[in-house]
């Protein structure tokens, strides 16, 4: 694809809600605006069956929401370029050179990056599979799917057991499943779990398959660890917390992050490093949902107006 990149005031990487929306604001502010994103637009948004808990729609398909977010930033004037992006670097002229896998150089004053992140999957046979039908990297998400349910949580760390903790208040029962015979959980979140009489933990074990039919998620495959033993575990869901992987190592140059590699930003949602802005799921924030990412994403796009603005009377460009 052939683009003059100092066309554009500003280049938005991912096309889940934060990059739709910062691109229907960046349209609607009059700003020339490109997303890139190396699939569908949508992210996430098209890995969930139905979402129930954004503001306006009591029940949607997530590929119906996707493609009204997508529709919407197009209407405004935002372009939607179907490239993957493998590095973002800061020239010296204070202007953003984003490379893509197929080769084009897009340069911008300003990005901003909202290409989320990545859950890290169990990689067992059945699990993209069922992948919104049984199968589930979020609680807040899709917990109240699961009402009366019997459901799976796979992990052992803060996240596992926090929210094995919280689907506790839909599903019937919840069983804990953990590889080892210790969590790395903090020690309060695990007092609260074994007090919790509707959880029951699972040690020495892992998940070998999931297994189900076309209405959904039936059984779990285990094996324990220690003997090898094999059994079969009837759930309805299961959540799977064994890692996020936020996808922030495209900023090809040194920036504020937590442990974790999440990024930190201003109350503008501007990162260490002037003119890259970052929204969703990438960035340090208490929870991690559509309703936070668009906020995310709107205060990011009038932060990146107001920022050119005092760019052009500053250095008149």
């Amino acid at each position: 694809m052939s683009q003059n990149s100092l066309d554009f005031d500003t280049i938005i990487v991912g096309a889940g809600p934060a990059g739709l929306t910062a691109g229907m604001y960046a349209g609607r502010g009059m700003l020339k605006a490109i997303i890139l994103e190396s699939k569908v637009p949508g992210g996430e948004l098209l890995n969930t069956e139905k979402i129930e808990d954004y503001p306006g729609f009591e029940s949607i398909l997530g590929r119906d929401l996707a493609q009204k977010m997508a529709a919407h930033a197009v209407k405004f004037g935002t372009s939607i370029v179907q490239e993957t992006v493998i590095g973002i670097h800061r020239q010296q002229d204070g202007n953003f050179e984003v490379k893509t896998e197929e080769g084009t150089v897009f340069r911008a004053p300003t990005v901003i990056l909202t290409a989320g992140g990545t859950p890290t999957k169990l990689g067992v046979p059945g699990e993209m599979e069922y992948a919104g039908r049984g199968v589930s990297y979020c609680a807040v998400c899709d917990g109240a799917f699961f009402k009366g349910d019997t459901v799976a949580v796979v992990g052992g760390g803060d996240a596992a057991v926090e929210e094995a903790d919280y689907l506790t208040r839909y599903a019937a029962k919840v069983y804990l499943i953990h590889r080892r015979d210790e969590f790395r959980a903090s020690r309060i979140l695990q007092e609260r779990l074994f007090a919790n009489p509707k959880i029951e933990v699972i040690w020495n074990t892992k998940v070998e398959e999931l297994v189900g039919d076309a209405s959904g998620l039936k059984h779990l495959v285990l094996e324990d660890t220690v003997t090898g033993a094999r059994s079969e575990l009837p759930a309805q869901g299961c959540f799977i917390f064994i890692g996020f992987r936020p996808n922030s190592a495209l900023i090809q140059e040194h920036f504020a992050h937590d442990a974790g590699g999440y990024i930190i930003t201003d109350d503008r949602m501007m990162t260490s490093i002037p003119g890259l802005f970052a929204a969703g799921d990438l960035r340090v924030q208490l929870t991690r949902q559509i309703t936070t990412a668009v906020g995310d994403a709107t205060t990011a796009a009038i932060a990146v107006e107001k920022y050119l603005a005092e760019r052009r009377s500053r250095v008149g460009v």
